[in-house]
Formats: C-alpha cells, sequence, structure tokens
C-alpha cells in the first residue's frame, strides 16, 4: 500500500504546481501587457474567453491533484483498491482537463490574436492556418495591443506543455490506480489461499 499511495501523492504534489502556472499564465492571457482594456472591450482572441488554462488546466486540474496527495490521509475505514479506483476516476478529470487545455490553446494558436491593424480590430492571421507562427516579420500587422503575437504565442505554447505533462501525470496515475484496484484483490485472495 506505502508505494503505490506513495507514488501517487508524489504526482499530486507534481500537478499542484502545474496547474498555477496554467491559471497564470492563462490570467496573464486575459490582460495583455498588464492593461484590464482589452478584456473590457471584448478585444482578445475568442478561444481565450473558454479558459482552457484557467478552467481546463488549472482549477480542473486542481481535482487529481488534491484526490491524489491526500490518498490515504482520510483515514483507514478505505482500502487500497478502493483509494487506487478513486484515483483513477480523478486522473479522468485531469485527463480531461488536460486535453480541453491543449485543444483551446491550439485553436487560439491557429487563430491569432485579435489586434488593431491598418483595417481596424480583426484577426489577421485567422485563415492563415497558423502559418504566421513561421513568418515573425508579419507580425508587426498588430498595432495594438503592443506585441501581442509574442504574448499570446509564448503564453499559448507555455499553456500546451504544461497541458501536455498534466497529461502524461495524470496517465501514469489512471495507470497506476486501475493496475492497484483491479490486481491487489487478486494478491489478496492469492495470500488468503495460501494461509488458509
Amino acid at each position: 500500500m506505502c508505494c503505490s499511495v506513495g507514488f501517487a501523492r508524489s504526482l499530486g504534489l507534481a500537478l499542484l504546481p502545474l496547474a498555477l502556472c496554467c491559471i497564470v499564465a492563462h490570467l496573464l492571457l486575459l490582460f495583455p501587457m498588464g492593461e484590464i482594456t482589452y478584456v473590457q472591450q471584448d478585444r482578445l482572441a475568442s478561444y481565450i474567453l473558454y479558459c482552457g488554462g484557467l478552467g481546463g488546466g488549472g482549477v480542473l486540474m486542481l481535482v487529481p491533484a488534491v484526490v491524489f496527495f491526500t490518498l490515504g490521509k482520510c483515514g483507514c475505514c478505505w482500502n487500497e483498491s478502493l483509494m487506487m479506483c478513486g484515483s483513477a476516476f480523478a486522473a479522468m478529470v485531469g485527463l480531461a482537463g488536460a486535453c480541453y487545455c491543449f485543444v483551446l490553446s491550439g485553436l487560439t494558436l491557429l487563430q491569432g490574436p485579435q489586434c488593431f491593424t491598418a483595417m481596424g480590430w480583426t484577426y489577421p492571421f485567422a485563415n492563415e492556418g497558423g502559418t504566421y507562427l513561421l513568418e515573425p516579420e508579419t507580425w508587426s500587422k498588430c498595432l495594438q495591443p503592443l506585441h501581442i503575437v509574442e504574448w499570446n504565442v509564448t503564453l499559448l505554447c507555455v499553456l500546451m506543455g504544461l497541458a501536455v505533462l498534466e497529461f502524461i501525470i495524470c496517465l501514469v496515475q489512471l495507470c497506476s490506480g486501475l493496475v492497484h484496484a483491479v490486481c491487489r484483490p487478486c494478491c489478496y485472495k492469492q495470500e488468503y489461499s495460501l494461509n488458509a
């Protein structure tokens, strides 16, 4: 029991800073250069408002992080199989959150920022299929907010990287939880039959 529970707790401890980093990164996306006027005037890329980093990679990821970290600390009324089964369900919540964060960050990258150009407020890179990412010389189309393309690309790439790490951690715990939930009762039956 100690090994599987201890492993899950260490994974929960690893998830906590990742979730907090996702929340911070998304908050920075909502307030480019620390200004609140763009969110107030609805001048942000539309996918940012779906809160992929804040909700999926952040708040939703706190569920498995807390479950993993507190595993076995609530008393001895739960056996290990039930605890591992509960951690597997929490891991599935985490997988969903990580996928949500990754997909929305990717869609936002493809769409590009909403910014003020010579044509007014528009999405100058929306129809380019993300090719603008390889053409930094075109980023100067965006006049306001200043350096918005660099700001978005950096933070969205950070969110995608964090989402991948969260996905891997939750997948590892899902597999571990399922293996321990299924195999542990079998081991107990074997031990009981040997001792009988």
